[in-house]
């Protein structure tokens, strides 16, 4: 990595945030009390941009409600002289990074109050909001300030990004695979050695946490998740359709040499912990039910610690979960994944019969 000059200097941040004044809306930050006006404006701009999903008021809830979220400087709603929210804004950084400090622009404009120019000085506030938040890290790393949207988004969206300065640095893909009908057998997958599948539970909760640090840590764009963060916004976790692949006999004393191991691994390891080697955690979004027109569980996460690639585990994990979907009456199994994905994922879902059904992309400037 070349030597950067402080993350203060090159975040850049202005010492006065700018003032929305387009559309005469009135503003003040977020509250978690604000969650069902946040949710309902969430829901119209989905609505109206078509996109391929809903929130509920719990979600939007646990969003607020983030235990490191700073609402009073990192957030804003816009009311009209009626008191009817119109616009949001919220900038996310997150506790746990450790190799590139981000901040994330969400919010928008309510489809009614659109083209008056309020999105523009919406995304001006966040983005200065965002070096603020850099700048003020205290990590001399390097730093991104992202947004994201959907391939269909309103074009009016890909342009804002572009005329403030960001890229188009990551495109991901939303993936579909049928279980009903003439869908594909789920395949049977056969674990070698001491590897065993067990369902998810709390005892493997935070083991399976340190095998999502260590199986995506050559990901790029992904960063160690806390305790606080890995628990956060649950609010449609299904424990009772997610797996993991445990260790039984691992060789502790292998993995303990291994310069790769990282620091909380050894530390489980050497409490003699159960090591979670791959992993397939899933979510039952019903709201987006409808709006889709078919049922579906959601795989959220899905990995494999790097010592265990190759060894089929995580396709263990994922076929347990979408014969756990498929038990439930659902239509179908849907998971994202990053275009360029370094551990081949988009070959083996295709092998399993997943294909595109939307495509996002994440832009950025780089710090």
């Amino acid at each position: 990595m070349p030597e950067l000059s402080p993350i203060a200097e090159r975040a850049a941040a202005p010492a006065v945030l700018p003032v929305i004044t387009a559309g005469g809306l009135r503003w003040r930050p977020a509250t978690i009390d604000d969650a069902p006006l946040v949710n309902a404006l969430n829901n119209a701009m989905a609505a109206a941009d078509e996109a391929p999903y809903r929130e509920t008021e719990e979600e939007t809830r646990e969003e607020l409600g983030a235990t490191w979220r700073d609402l009073e400087h990192d957030s804003l709603l816009g009311f009209d002289d009626d008191g009817v929210l119109r616009a949001s804004a919220l900038v996310i950084a997150f506790p746990g990074d450790t190799t590139t400090v981000r901040a994330i622009a969400f919010g928008g404009v309510h489809p009614e109050r659109r083209g008056e120019g309020i999105g523009r000085e919406v995304f001006a506030w966040q983005v200065a909001r965002a070096r603020q938040i850099l700048a003020a890290s205290g990590k001399d790393l390097p730093g991104r300030i992202a947004a994201y949207a959907e391939d269909d988004d309103p074009q009016s969206r890909h342009r804002m990004y572009l005329h403030a300065g960001f890229e188009p640095r990551r495109y991901f893909s939303d993936l579909k695979r049928p279980l009903t009908g003439d869908a594909p057998p789920i395949p049977e997958v056969a674990l070698t050695g001491s590897l065993r599948l067990v369902p998810f539970s709390e005892e493997v909760d935070d083991a399976t946490r340190l095998a999502h640090n260590d199986a995506f840590r050559d990901h790029w764009g992904s960063e160690p998740q806390t305790i606080e963060q890995w628990q956060n916004g649950r609010s449609e976790f299904a424990a009772e359709w997610s797996f993991v692949v445990v260790d039984d006999a691992p060789d502790v004393a292998a993995l303990l040499a291994d310069e790769a191991t990282d620091a909380s691994t050894r530390a489980a390891l050497e409490a003699g912990d159960p090591l979670v080697v791959a992993y397939s955690l899933n979510s039952r979004f019903t709201a987006d039910f409808e709006v889709r027109g078919y049922t579906f569980g959601y795989t959220d996460l899905l990995g494999t610690r790097r010592a265990y690639r190759g060894r089929k585990a995580a396709v263990a994990a994922l076929a347990a979960s979408m014969r756990a979907f498929a038990d439930s009456g659902m239509d179908a199994a849907v998971l994202d994944v990053d275009t360029e994905n370094p551990s081949g994922a988009h070959g083996l879902y295709a092998s399993l019969g997943y294909t595109m059904e939307h495509g996002s992309r994440m832009y950025s400037i780089e710090l």
